[in-house]
Parts: structure tokens; C-alpha cells; sequence
């Protein structure tokens, strides 16, 4: 799975109205955020905490027009609670836009 900047970059950018240290605090943001819900995921015990940690990233996805996270997203909310593949597939998606 390879990152792609895209849409999400260009979101970002046009946020930031051309203010560096904005698009980076916004950037930060989001992975922040994605994180975040991808190790709620990781440690939910029930199909309804799954369940809202999932939809949380697709508002994510959404409000960022990042389509692979949407992907990923959908991914989880077809999935089994708890289904190892999909967080792992949500931390490999950090770490390459973390290091993008």
C-alpha cells in the first residue's frame, strides 16, 4: 500500500492558505487523529466501540477528502471487531503519511 498526498495534500494546503507552519500543524492534526482512532480500534471489546472508532475515521476521511482513508475506514466497518488485518493496514497508513 503506497501513501498518496493527493486530494488530502491539496485540502491541507488550501486550508492553510500558503501559511507553512498552519499546513503543518493541520497535517500533524490529522494524523493525530487517525492514530488515535486506529488504536481505538486495536483495543475495543465490543462490535459497538469498533463501530464508532470506524465511522469517527470515515468523518476523518470525509472532512479531509482523503480517499484511501475512507478506504480503510469502510474496510474496518466491513470487518469483524477487533480483525488484526485492518488495524494493521490503519498503522501502515500512518506511518507512510507520517513519514510523507
Amino acid at each position: 500500500m503506497a501513501y498518496e498526498a493527493g486530494a488530502l495534500e491539496e485540502t491541507l494546503a488550501a486550508a492553510a492558505g500558503g501559511d507553512a507552519e498552519l499546513f503543518a500543524e493541520l497535517r500533524g492534526s490529522f494524523i493525530e487523529g487517525v492514530a488515535r482512532q486506529a488504536d481505538l480500534l486495536e483495543r475495543s471489546r465490543c462490535d459497538g466501540n469498533w463501530h464508532i472508532a470506524a465511522m469517527r475515521l470515515k468523518g476523518l476521511a470525509a472532512s479531509f477528502h482523503c480517499p484511501r482513508l475512507l478506504e480503510l475506514a469502510e474496510e474496518a466497518l466491513d470487518a469483524a471487531p477487533g480483525d488484526p488485518a485492518v488495524v494493521r493496514r490503519l498503522k501502515t497508513y500512518v506511518a507512510e503519511f507520517s513519514a510523507g
